[in-house]
């Protein structure tokens, strides 16, 4: 009987393109993101179609894919911006409602506004260092994003407390709540990584963002503003309002002493662990008389690894 199939050692050649398109969705949900982008989707037509398929794309998570330190510069390059937006928006288009979490970095309000209209079951998003995302696509996640419970905006500095204020009242599932900002005591780390005219916009209005937080998240269970410019009176307003935070990291805000973290925590029931300042002052950056005294020096700075 004659026979398409050709014999080889191993015996007869499969026609990978022939695969039944139920079957190509099982073999590339097997496959990482990484290979599913970079080889698999460019095999022929019919596994590009097959990666197109919705249920491969209910997630989209590159978080993993920014570990290495020697790709740092050009993560903030314009063309790696645009790389990343097209992928999102590719996604958001694929998924047909179903994305649920996204975790990208350096993306812009292009992909953003499309993820918003796109993808009203959204419920993780994690946009970490995004120098182009503003308010106005974070406002768009807020109107059409209700069922969002985990945000992180850490490194954004184009997202205000007006933001902030929107997400919580339009995202009333919101428990989790990353808005970390980068090390502005010593700076040196992101320099030659990160432009100069960014470091320089770091948010200074730490004391609004507590009080955007404090007024419409009530439900927050954690909560984690890293190197924050906010204040005794701040810290004292979330305390007040997110009775129900399980987890609050306050590394690096050097505004707070630990009398100001222990009167604000005091009546916090639910609170497990608590994160207190704890870093190294350099003498080239602070100065004794700054303060005035070096008791003053070491209650400020929560830190027992103080050193001159």
């Amino acid at each position: 009987m004659e026979t398409d199939e050709k014999e080889t050692e191993s015996g007869p050649r499969v026609d990978w393109a022939e695969l039944t398109h139920e079957c190509l969705i099982n073999i590339l949900s097997r496959l990482s993101l990484e290979d599913r982008w970079r080889a698999s989707m460019l095999v022929c037509n019919s596994w590009f179609r097959a990666f197109k398929d919705p249920s491969l794309h209910s997630v989209f998570d590159l978080d993993t894919y920014f570990d290495s330190p020697t790709e740092l510069a050009r993560w903030w390059s314009p063309d790696f911006e645009r790389n990343i937006d097209s992928m999102l928006r590719s996604v958001a288009d694929w998924s047909a409602d179903s994305l649920t979490e996204i975790r990208v970095r350096h993306c812009s309000d292009r992909s953003l506004s499309l993820v918003a209209e796109r993808c009203p079951n959204l419920e993780v998003l994690s946009i970490r260092s995004c120098p182009h995302v503003t308010d106005d696509s974070i406002s768009r996640i807020a109107f059409k994003c209700p069922k969002l419970r985990e945000l992180d905006i850490s490194y954004c500095y184009e997202i205000s407390h007006e933001s902030l204020v929107l997400i919580g009242r339009k995202c009333p599932n919101l428990k989790v709540l990353k808005r970390n900002l980068m090390n502005w005591l010593d700076p040196s780390q992101h320099v030659g990584v990160v432009p100069n005219e960014y470091l320089n916009a770091c948010p200074q209005d730490g004391d609004s963002e507590a009080a955007a937080i404090a007024n419409s998240m009530p439900l927050l269970e954690r909560l984690e503003i890293r190197f924050a410019k906010l204040s005794a009176k701040g810290l004292n307003s979330i305390c007040q309002g997110c009775k129900n935070l399980e987890f609050l990291d306050l590394s690096g805000c050097a505004n707070l002493t630990s009398r100001d973290i222990a009167n604000a925590s005091s009546n916090m029931e639910r609170l497990k662990e608590i994160k207190k300042p704890n870093f190294y002052i350099p003498r080239s950056v602070f100065h004794t008389e700054r303060y005035g005294h070096w008791r003053l020096y070491d209650e400020r700075f929560q830190t027992d690894v103080f050193r001159i």
